[in-house]
């Protein structure tokens, strides 16, 4: 079989990416442009799709007669029509659990540099500033511990539970937020106003679906009388931007620390980039929470089984 593997680039450099057992002929491109007629020229011969980020809409699936596999390098799986597939009898697979240990890692050091204003003061002892003010210690903006905090959590998978065990640690009372509208399914869980109510920090850790899109939005955000830190390694659409920017403009929160935009690459007319600019708790982060090195690796054995499994099937279907 043949596989052609769209956007290869968005992995390190430095990770192993042998071609899954079982196939034939493996064509890889570093990037692709996001148009439908160079996907279909790229995808003409090909069984089997590898893609991270490259949108592959109905045009393309029907356009492909080949195809019986796509398959993606990562868990979201918007960028594709799942209808057009099922249309076509195409196989569409993501990858989950590979990240594990790499989002909630990064998800604390978002909430520790904002919490702390670390990207200020990195700024402050660089620019001269600290050497300029005569004093053995700079503190312009209040430093804050985790310690005795109330994190609440929206979106409590696999990655939700293991962010509340590193919360935990770190002396955090930890609040499991229940779907928005639904009364809490077990003592385990807070009903999300609650959460929304009481929390000083909140992590996002959902999925986005017509549920969760703009999830975070000026009503939610109004009910958070505790100004809290939101730390969001979910999506981008979970947060209305606009909202949000308004929200620690008027310091309605405490501040936004980001790995990922409405819009990626984010715009450069978008409201939160001019906020980060000198606000020291927005952090942000380019979308790689998910990919640490060990991450990459797991996900590309993940990806591999699947694979094989799949064209093994295939021979004996």
């Amino acid at each position: 079989m043949q596989a052609v593997f769209l956007d290869q680039g968005t992995f390190l450099d430095s990770v192993d990416l042998p071609a899954p057992a079982g196939i034939s002929e493996y064509v890889t491109y570093h990037d692709t442009q996001q148009d439908d007629d160079v996907i279909i020229e790229r995808c003409q011969y090909a069984d089997i799709i590898i893609t991270n980020k490259v949108k592959i809409n109905q045009t393309v699936i029907n356009a492909l007669p080949k195809l019986k596999l796509i398959q993606l390098t990562a868990t979201g799986m918007n960028n594709v029509d799942a209808n057009a597939c099922e249309a076509q009898h195409i196989a569409l697979y993501n990858v989950a659990g590979y990240a594990i240990k790499s989002v909630p890692e990064h998800t604390f050091m978002l909430m520790l540099m904002a919490m702390r204003a670390g990207v200020h003061y990195h700024h402050k002892v660089v620019d001269g500033s600290w050497t300029a003010s005569g004093s053995f210690s700079l503190m312009d903006i209040p430093l804050m511990d985790l310690e005795d905090k109330t994190l609440g959590i929206i979106g409590v998978g696999t990655i939700g539970k293991r962010v509340s065990q590193i919360a935990k640690a770190f002396g955090m009372t930890v609040l499991w937020a229940e779907h928005q509208g639904k009364p809490p399914r077990d003592d385990n869980y807070t009903d999300f106003e609650t959460v929304l109510q009481t929390a000083d920090v909140i992590a996002l850790h959902c999925p986005l679906n017509e549920a969760t899109q703009h999830l975070i939005n000026s009503d939610t955000l109004a009910l958070m009388d505790k100004q809290p830190l939101i730390v969001n390694a979910a999506r981008g659409g979970v947060v209305d931007t606009v909202a949000m920017a308004a929200a620690v403009h008027n310091e309605q929160i405490l501040g936004y620390a980001t790995d990922v935009f409405e819009q990626e690459p984010i715009a450069q007319d978008d409201p939160l980039l001019q906020l980060a600019q000198h606000h020291p708790r927005v952090i942000f982060s380019p979308h790689n929470a998910w990919g640490s090195h060990a991450a990459q690796d797991k996900l590309w054995a993940i990806l591999s089984q699947q694979v094989s499994q799949f064209i093994a099937q295939q021979q004996y279907a």
